[in-house]
């Protein structure tokens, strides 16, 4: 037996229980000679006799009136999957998993979520500090907020808010060790960086300063443990200003060097912008996003 459709088995089930081709096709919407290609070719696929054609209609041989249970079972699997997939994504309550950078994710999110949970008290949401693209191609999250825009066709991006960057030391680490007068004279200092990560590399290399990752005397790629290092008084190291303003003790050095700004991307698999649940919490995300003073 060969592969068939369920368009056959619904045309099957339409001239079985209304007794002929125009009564069936007065029923379902289906043209007389459509129905019947599909009788034809169920019969062809299933190697079997469905009807005996009369002049009073289309009589259901004992081979059609045996498969008649097994088609309607089909009918109603149908009828449920579509009710479920209505169900799920047309639900506007439930569960969001949500990833974000790890400096969104501690700096910017949290006041967010927390009008989100009270704006939204249908919603529940799962924070995932993480900076992998990844995460939304395995279906690990529902929603990611990257620095980076992602390339792959499957995901929707959008652009919420671009972070303006500068160099800044503490107050106290300058005391000691003095004020770099400029670019070149970083090299004297203990500058804060990454370590497998090429992000603040080719900011350099974008504003036209040729550095290699040795010029980092303290290197660490999680963002977080960085910057609170860069607040510690460590070195000298590079933030978002609009975080390192929430720090008095920060001073921001060298304005004069353009430091590339890190544009910021909600992003979301193409399949789940289906679900009113994630679109609605995707566009909350995005409006209050798009409000922040990051500059």
């Amino acid at each position: 037996m060969r592969d068939f459709d369920w368009n056959l088995v619904s045309s099957f089930l339409a001239v079985l229980e209304q007794g002929s081709l125009v009564a069936a096709a007065r029923q379902s919407g289906i043209s007389q000679p459509t129905l019947g290609r599909h009788i034809d070719e169920l019969e062809a696929a299933l190697g079997v006799t469905l009807f005996e054609r009369g002049r009073a209609g289309m009589a259901p041989t004992a081979t059609a009136l045996e498969l008649a249970e097994s088609a309607r079972a089909m009918r109603q699997a149908s009828a449920e999957l579509a009710l479920t997939a209505t169900g799920v994504s047309e639900a506007v309550g439930g569960t969001v998993r949500i990833t974000a950078s790890d400096i969104v994710a501690t700096y910017l999110l949290p006041e967010i979520l927390r009008d989100l949970l009270a704006d939204l008290p249908e919603i529940a949401v799962e924070l995932v500090p993480s900076n992998a693209v990844e995460n939304l191609l395995r279906r690990d999250a529902d929603i990611a907020i990257r620095m980076v825009r992602p390339s792959q066709n499957d995901l929707i991006a959008r652009k919420v808010n671009t972070f303006e960057m500068g160099i800044y030391a503490h107050r106290d680490y300058l005391a000691r060790h003095g004020m770099p007068s400029d670019f070149a004279a970083l090299a004297r200092h203990t500058v804060i960086g990454y370590d497998r990560s090429d992000l603040i590399l080719r900011g350099f290399e974008e504003a036209g300063y040729a550095v290699t990752r040795d010029f980092f005397r303290f290197r660490c790629d999680n963002q977080i443990a960085a910057f609170e290092a860069l607040a510690a008084g460590v070195g000298i190291g590079f933030g978002p200003r609009a975080i390192a303003a929430r720090h008095p003790e920060l001073v921001r050095i060298l304005a004069d060097i353009p430091i590339a700004a890190l544009p910021m991307w909600l992003t979301s698999h193409r399949e789940l912008r289906t679900s009113r649940r994630i679109r609605r919490v995707n566009d909350y995300l995005a409006e209050k996003l798009e409000a922040l003073d990051l500059a």
